[in-house]
């Protein structure tokens, strides 16, 4: 009995997988099985939290250096795996940006990223790029205040 059901349960994950690869891409399959950057950041200088239309919540935290370009980052939802994917890519790309380069990452930036993503999907980029925006704003006004 429990050689059937193990052997259930590897052919139902191997179709799991081949549904998701298929629909995600190789890169954003990789980064839903093994997600970066996911989980709060100590030391963070900026943090936002942003509810998309969808009713996922993602955070984003960014650490700048002293020239002001992103040196850490990461992010955080109650999403599904889309929202993991967009917010684990768009935690990536502000790697190394400075409050400048991070106006660059819009939604479609972090489609183009993860190259192949479900349509049905896409408010997930979205809501991970409005999420870096939001934090890159906190960010800019803590600067305005001076602190």
């Amino acid at each position: 009995m429990t050689d059937k059901i193990d052997a259930f349960v590897a052919e139902l994950q191997e179709q799991i997988f081949t549904e998701t690869r298929e629909a995600f891409g190789e890169a954003g399959f990789e980064r839903w099985r093994n997600p970066l950057y996911r989980g709060p950041l100590e030391g963070a200088d900026s943090h936002s939290r942003v509810k998309g239309t969808c009713g996922d919540t993602m955070e984003m935290f960014l650490k700048f250096d002293d020239k002001d370009r992103v040196c850490d980052a990461a992010y955080l939802t109650d999403g599904c795996g889309s929202s993991t994917v967009c917010g684990s890519f768009a935690a990536e790309m502000a790697l190394g940006k400075t409050v400048d380069e991070l106006t660059e990452i819009t939604g479609e930036a972090v489609l183009e990223k993860i190259g192949r993503f479900p349509e049905e999907d896409h408010h997930c980029a979205f809501l991970a790029a409005a999420t870096v925006q939001e934090a890159l704003s906190q960010y800019m006004k803590k600067k305005v205040k001076g602190d």
